[in-house]
């Protein structure tokens, strides 16, 4: 019998599932990471603890489930969408450390840009509305804000990569540097409608796209895992940006099909086929996943705290152990009272899409 290894690298945590061919799961591990606040508005990862949380989580899946790495005839990778890394080509070495989804020190730059008069250029190409929260900027911050990071970019010594990226070049020992589709298509340097990067948007925000990585389909070659990592070569077959792997998950393959997310933050997706449909109101346009070099697009909602918020119930204001103590409390509390909790710990998603917000 032959198995898979389905890694799903998140906010706050990483989880890896193994599978049998009744895709049955047989072994699991899961293990969190901390997030690091240096400035209000500020959040990001050391992109090691990124690695080795895969790594650990697949060790564990496999010790879990009693299966030889060599039994594993593929693993696939979903992960949180729009963080951003900027590496060392050769060494693998980051200059910096990851910049988180959630993450606003971009927000005055954006302003500017929109008062520029740029945004909508920008969303008819990428779908995308202008915010911190996506990739571009970040980028942008890390080559503008770290000391030679532009010369090295610029002398082609610097790789850039969301999350499954970052993943993809170290399992297979820097032999790729890929990303898929729903993944690019987060970055806000990315052409939904010519499935291509956007020499347009680099050339504004002035970003080498030599450092850009190669967009593959959903289902694809996305080289190998070293054996030296899991003890076996393992082909990496699948990527999706996470909310992307949940519309594939939840089967929302016809139009009008739609899936919701709780996690970290709320997501809602909805499937528009092989149309790119805009909004008009402030919803994203953004590809839901891609076969066979055909998009199948999608509108969006982001909610950045949903579930985060239990988490700091728990480690902020320590009223909790346990996430599950919530439901009680949420059955025990007086429907009448009036003191309610606008999430805006990292700005506001839609509708209203403001960054400063808390």
């Amino acid at each position: 019998m032959g198995y898979i290894i389905a890694i799903d690298q998140g906010t706050t945590s990483t989880r890896s599932i193994v599978f049998d061919d009744q895709f049955a799961i047989v072994g699991q591990g899961q293990e969190e990471f901390a997030q690091h606040f240096p400035k209000s508005g500020w959040v990001e990862h050391k992109p090691q603890d990124l690695l080795t949380s895969v790594i650990t989580t697949c060790k564990k899946a496999l010790n879990d489930g009693k299966i030889r790495a060599k039994d594993i005839l593929a693993l696939g990778i979903t992960n949180q969408r729009e963080t951003t890394l900027l590496w060392d080509k050769v060494s693998g070495e980051p200059i910096y450390n990851a910049i988180v989804w959630q993450d606003r020190r971009t927000s005055k730059f954006c302003d500017k840009l929109r008062s520029d008069g740029v945004e909508e250029l920008i969303t008819r190409i990428t779908g995308l509305l202008l915010d911190p929260y996506f990739s571009a900027t970040k980028l942008k911050w890390l080559l503008d804000n770290v000391e030679g990071a532009r010369a090295k970019a610029e002398a082609g010594e610097l790789l850039f990569g969301t999350v499954d990226t970052y993943l993809i070049w170290h399992l297979t020992n820097g032999v790729m540097h890929a990303t898929d589709a729903t993944n690019a298509s987060r970055t806000m340097l990315y052409d939904i409608n010519d499935c291509k990067w956007s020499s347009e948007i680099c050339d504004l925000l002035n970003i080498p796209m030599s450092i850009l990585p190669e967009v593959r389909n959903c289902s694809d070659d996305f080289g190998v895992c070293d054996e030296k990592i899991l003890g076996h070569k393992i082909p990496i077959k699948g990527v999706a940006g996470d909310q992307h792997a949940a519309t594939i998950g939840q089967a929302c393959f016809k139009p009008g099909m739609m899936k919701s997310t709780y996690g970290t933050g709320c997501f809602a997706l909805l499937n528009t086929g092989q149309s790119i449909v805009r909004s008009n109101n402030k919803l994203l346009t953004t590809i839901a996943y891609q076969f066979d070099g055909k998009p199948t697009y999608a509108l969006e909602g982001s909610i950045f705290i949903a579930g985060a918020v239990v988490q700091w119930l728990r480690d902020g204001l320590q009223i909790i152990k346990s996430a599950a103590e919530t439901q009680d409390l949420a059955i025990q509390a007086d429907s009448n009272q009036q003191v309610i909790i606008v999430p805006a710990f990292t700005g506001l998603g839609a509708p209203y899409w403001n960054a400063d917000c808390r």
